[in-house]
């Protein structure tokens, strides 16, 4: 059974943004939330995931997380919604 590649975006509890990719993301978000995550959320749990979506590949997973660490902060939900609302349209 193949797993569908996501990007997150989570608010960790200092206010700052981290961005991810996986293919659990339950799993993952259990895991920035219990230490076993990324070292950069470890000290600033818990986390709220704010938004995620689904990329066709790992590969396509990558590249749009480093496309959003690259956006301003007041860009990163933005980002999110504008490629719902493309999808839609």
């Amino acid at each position: 059974m193949t797993k569908n590649w996501c990007v997150y975006l989570l608010e960790c509890r200092d206010g700052t943004f981290y961005t991810g990719i996986t293919n659990r993301l339950d799993e993952r978000i259990q895991a920035h939330n219990t230490g076993k995550g990324a070292k950069y959320t470890r000290g600033r749990s818990p986390v709220t995931l704010l938004e995620s979506m689904v990329c066709t590949s790992q590969s396509e997973a990558l590249k749009v997380e480093l496309l959003i660490k690259a956006l301003p902060r007041a860009n990163k939900r933005l980002y999110f919604s504008q490629v719902q609302q493309d999808d839609v349209a």
